[in-house]
């Protein structure tokens, strides 16, 4: 009678264990809110069409410090999604919670000295050059990015992939 008792525990709490309340973010294994953002740690990444090793490669990532999206976890690997929507599985050593943005507009964008268009531009970059976020102020169009330790500005948010529509960083 004992075993079978606890074979009904356990059954219900397997059952139940997977079952997401209403309105709560959808947390990964880690305890950590999923969808997030986090960026590569390294120049070459194998980019996996499953989360394991014995899945083929996909591609390679060669680009340190470039945002992806974290959409889903299982065990020691995170599935991902890049700025251009490809989606793969890398082993979450390769992930760092340092929060980078890439440039996305086609040609060159401006750099501004303040969160104003009609601010002075101190700089252009390239499409797809990667930059550190110093802050995306509540209620503000631009966000402070610093671009390879040498150049710091402003860009408009719908610029940057690594940073949500409304999301606010200090």
């Amino acid at each position: 009678m004992k075993v079978f008792f606890w074979s009904i525990v356990l059954s219900t709490l397997l059952c139940t264990s997977g079952v997401k309340a209403e309105g709560l973010p959808d947390d990964g294994e880690t305890g950590l809110a999923l969808p997030r953002m986090v960026s590569l740690r390294s120049n070459m990444i194998n980019a996996r069409s499953g989360p394991g090793a014995r899945y083929p490669i996909s591609w390679v990532y060669r680009q340190k410090q470039a945002p992806v999206e974290i959409t889903a976890e299982f065990e020691l690997w995170r599935k991902i999604k890049d700025w251009k929507g490809a989606e793969s599985w890398v082993h979450k050593s390769m992930l760092t919670g340092k929060r980078t943005v890439k440039l996305i507009t086609p040609g060159e964008n401006n750099i501004y000295n303040a969160p104003d268009y009609k601010s002075k531009v101190i700089a252009k970059a390239e499409e797809e050059v990667v930059g550190v976020i110093k802050k995306c102020p509540a209620g503000s169009d631009f966000c402070l990015i610093n671009f390879e330790n040498s150049v710091e500005g402003w860009v408009p948010r719908n610029n940057l992939f690594g940073i949500y529509p409304n999301e606010v960083i200090d």
